[in-house]
């Protein structure tokens, strides 16, 4: 099968990068690179595969010719360009929030959904990066008892606001490091260092943010059950890299330690790291650079056994980001209609 043309829109921004990174490390065929972005990082180079690729300003006239377009840039540019790359023939994979909720466009975690993507041009979602992490170790424990209740507390790190995100974090600990007061915070809702932030995201009108409605619509659509009820608070934690979660399941039929540890074993891309005696568990350093999802922490609530509690951790940027869209876009590799020629 002959290899895609493919373009990345926002490809001098931070996941752009890892996701050169990841087309890179999972040798995904490209005959051809077209680095997009801003009219103001237009004409910079971006090196993948040891060749120098020049970048070109993202507009609705420069998909001709292109089979695969990922979004890693903002969601005003997706909801601008996607459509004009389907209308040029290309699938477009988008990273950002404006199409995951849309009818009829899939929101994809391959280990999950890989059947939902068409073999025709369409715009295919990736969830949010806690949606990844959550859902993974949700599919398996639906599958072995059935899903009541799920109530999530995140705790994520400032790479989730991208390269600002980390920028602040790092300026606020050095300046803490020197004795001095950091500047006040911009991209965060107060000082991250030495601090905890439970504000991720625009507050809504019931006091909840965007971020805990993500993982509320997300999660059912990605599971198929839309009426699972799913409730989050969403806390900034000072790591620069990996997103946490506790997670209390209550389940249709009781779990023990023991059969959720194997059901969760069953789950590609789910790591379970699970030995209390040991001091075994999940953390963000463990993570970092990691595509797996680990999960530990196992246990049954003492007051209902049809409630179990879960630890996971997800690198954000990785499976959270980029590597779930090269994912995807492998699953659409298999999916996909002979490509027209690149010549």
């Amino acid at each position: 099968m002959q290899a895609p043309v493919i373009a990345v829109v926002g490809a001098t921004g931070l996941v752009g990068e890892i996701l050169l990174r990841v087309l890179e490390e999972r040798d995904f065929p490209v005959a051809a690179l077209r680095p997009m972005a801003s009219a103001r990082s237009a004409g910079s180079k971006v090196v993948f595969r040891g060749t120098e690729w020049e970048v070109v300003e993202a507009s609705k006239t420069a998909f001709e010719g292109v089979d695969l377009v990922f979004f890693a840039a903002t969601g005003a540019l997706s909801r601008e360009l996607a459509p004009a790359a389907v209308a040029a023939g290309a699938t477009v994979i988008d990273k950002s929030s404006t199409w995951r909720m849309s009818d009829g466009v899939p929101l994809v975690v391959p280990e999950i959904n890989a059947a939902s993507i068409p073999s025709k041009p369409a715009i295919l979602a990736c969830p949010n990066c806690s949606t990844i992490g959550v859902v993974q170790v949700l599919a398996p424990i639906h599958r072995a008892a059935g899903l009541r209740r799920v109530v999530i507390t995140t705790m994520q790190a400032a790479s989730g606001a991208g390269r600002d995100g980390v920028d602040e974090l790092r300026d606020q600990v050095a300046a803490l490091a020197a004795g001095d007061e950091p500047q006040p915070a911009k991209v965060f809702g107060a000082q991250l260092a030495g601090n905890v932030v439970p504000h991720c995201d625009a507050f809504e009108a019931d006091g909840y943010t965007l971020e805990e409605s993500k993982l509320l619509h997300e999660t059912r659509k990605i599971l198929d059950l839309p009426q699972l009820p799913v409730t989050a608070t969403c806390v900034r934690v000072p790591v620069e890299v990996g997103h946490s979660a506790s997670i209390l399941v209550e389940t249709e039929r009781p779990l023990s330690i023991e059969e959720a540890r194997a059901a969760l074993a069953t789950q590609p891309g789910v790591r379970v790291v699970d030995n209390p005696v040991a001091a075994r568990y999940p953390t963000p350093l463990e993570v970092t650079a990691n595509d797996d999802i680990l999960v530990g922490r196992i246990r049954v609530d003492r007051e209902d056994p049809h409630r179990l509690w879960l630890w996971q951790v997800g690198d954000n940027l990785r499976k959270g980001a980029a590597t779930n869209a090269v994912q995807t876009a492998e699953a659409w590799l298999n999916a996909r209609s002979p490509p027209r020629s690149s010549a």
